[in-house]
């Protein structure tokens, strides 16, 4: 039975994926917005839906110690896993200007959690608030560039499949729903079969868990580049990358202070390395090719076999 809904869970994520993304570019088209912005904000937050509100509930039940970790393992993996595996599938193209903004901004945003940290100790009430500040100068800076650039945007939207703005509302709220249903189903079959198969809950926790919270990411990004939505796919890794740190963190933060431990500040450090590696990686031909989304993947495996052994 759990490999039947392992199979369902999968559907759901796909085809929630694949409406989420038609939904999504529908808005765009409406708004004369770039994907960019859709991706940054409209897909992003739906799919990083999952993790702000389980860190918000646990936040207000004061068990949120592992939030910071959560946030970071998702970012790490939504860079190296979700960005890898969408160039190794199709090469993505990177916009210049991507590369000078919205890039730089998820970089300073880890370097912000970093130094919080190292001076305190902990996400207070204080450092929540600040987040959340950020957070809200990014959306205003967002929407005042989409302003800016309506028209490029009209230039974009050759192939979007045409919408009314009803229907458009009606696959994302459909595709985030199918989206999260399927991500649970497919976590929890996963996590039954591998005790079947006799796998410590550590490990399970580390890979199958782990891996699951992001599958929205990694599912819309997918899709959103096989129908040549570049930029949404991007936008939605950065994005979430933004989102989890400025908005989960410091709405958590605001309402329970989190303890930050060594190693949360150790993978921090490791967070801002690899999005450098990226950044790196996207500047050299403004794309991501197969053999850099590869060589991603692979400093993944090494990140999560240091995570298993230290």
């Amino acid at each position: 039975m759990e490999y039947v809904l392992l199979v369902i869970g999968f559907i759901l994520l796909i085809k929630g994926a694949d409406c989420f993304v038609d939904g999504s570019a529908g808005v765009a088209h409406k708004l004369r917005v770039s994907s960019m912005v859709i991706g940054l904000t409209v897909v992003a937050m739906g799919t990083s839906a999952p993790e702000c509100a389980v860190s918000i509930a646990a936040a207000f039940r004061g068990e949120n110690t592992v939030a910071i970790s959560n946030v970071v393992g998702s970012n790490i993996f939504n860079l190296m896993i979700v960005c890898g595996v969408c160039s190794v599938i199709m090469p993505l193209s990177v916009k210049a200007s991507t590369l000078k903004k919205e890039f730089p901004i998820s970089i300073l945003a880890a370097a912000a959690l970093l130094a919080m940290s190292y001076l305190g100790m902990e996400i207070g009430r204080g450092e929540g608030l600040l987040l959340l500040a950020g957070f809200i100068a990014f959306l205003v800076w967002l929407v005042r560039g989409a302003k800016r650039d309506r028209s490029e945007a009209q230039e974009d939207a050759g192939e979007i499949k045409s919408l009314s703005a009803v229907m458009c509302l009606v696959y994302i709220v459909i595709g985030i729903i199918a989206i999260v249903m399927g991500g649970d189903i497919v976590v929890d079959s996963a996590i039954k079969i591998a005790e079947n198969f006799g796998l410590s809950q550590t490990l399970i926790g580390l890979t199958i868990v782990a891996m699951g919270t992001s599958l929205p990411e990694l599912v819309t990004s997918i899709v959103a580049a096989k129908k040549g939505e570049d930029d949404m796919a991007i936008g939605n890794v950065i994005g979430s990358c933004i989102f989890n740190i400025l908005l989960v963190l410091g709405i958590a933060g605001t309402i329970s202070p989190m303890e930050v431990l060594m190693e949360n500040m150790i993978d921090a450090i490791i967070l801002i390395g690899m999005s450098i590696i990226v950044w790196i990686f996207a500047w050299s031909g403004k794309r991501i090719s197969r053999t850099e989304g590869a060589v991603m993947v692979a400093i993944y495996a090494v990140y999560m076999g240091y995570i298993c052994i230290r």
